[in-house]
């Protein structure tokens, strides 16, 4: 068991039995002993609940999306997607959308736990937005934001919104959210008066790269991607 955890990278094989003997390991939802051997391809391993990403074929990529890319594995029209943009030798789909007309992080992979964790609100995992704007911010309308607006498919809010920077005419601003309708931050902004000019998504739970430029991508560490898994709440 130690030994299939400590070869997925996430941990030292002598770190692994300790986290056995806490209790912190389970399979299947079953507590797992020092002794217990796990079956990688059909057997499901969690740490503190967290599911740990065992099967050799899995993977999930990084990727900043330029804009005019769409969220998707495929398209009808011909138009690049952002699998298009991810060099690998399984089949990889889009976790949850960014618009056509935005750019920034966005995860490809074919880990249906993590899937599923991103995207579904339930879960709430962060997604932080820069937006630049037209119009100069006021403090109140950040907490606006905080508090909810209404729109078209129900009221959204910010769980943190502020005023990064003004200059010109325009502001840029920062928002963090825990879902991801369509189009969501914009409707939110222009709702309160602010028309969007340009919005990038900067990280999604923990995970933020800014060394990553538009149409570039890096695969995550399993390490990595346990941490993004044990911020969902449970």
């Amino acid at each position: 068991m130690q030994k299939a955890i400590a070869h997925a990278g996430l941990m030292s094989r002598r770190a692994a039995e300790e986290a056995i003997s806490k209790g912190r390991i389970a399979i299947d939802g079953r507590v797992a002993v020092l002794g217990d051997r796990v079956n990688v391809d059909s057997e499901r391993v969690t740490l503190d609940g967290a599911p740990i990403p065992m099967k050799p074929d899995t993977e999930t990529h990084l990727l900043y999306k330029p804009v005019g890319v769409i969220s998707t594995a495929s398209d009808p029209l011909g138009r690049q997607t952002v699998v298009d943009l991810v060099k690998s030798d399984v089949r990889l789909y889009p976790v949850g959308r960014l618009d056509s007309d935005s750019e920034g992080l966005i995860l490809v992979s074919n880990d249906g736990d993590l899937a599923e964790r991103v995207t579904h609100p339930r879960y709430g995992i962060h997604k932080k937005y820069l937006a630049e704007v037209k119009g100069t911010a006021k403090v109140a309308d950040m907490r606006r934001l905080e508090s909810g607006v209404d729109l078209d498919d129900g009221q959204a809010r910010a769980v943190r919104a502020r005023i990064v920077d003004q200059h010109g005419g325009r502001s840029h601003v920062e928002l963090i959210l825990e879902e991801g309708r369509n189009r969501e931050v914009r409707r939110m902004l222009e709702a309160i008066g602010y028309p969007t000019i340009r919005l990038v998504r900067t990280a999604i739970g923990p995970l933020t790269d800014p060394s990553l430029k538009p149409g570039e991508s890096r695969r995550l560490s399993n390490a990595e991607v346990v941490d993004l898994m044990r911020a969902a709440k449970t």
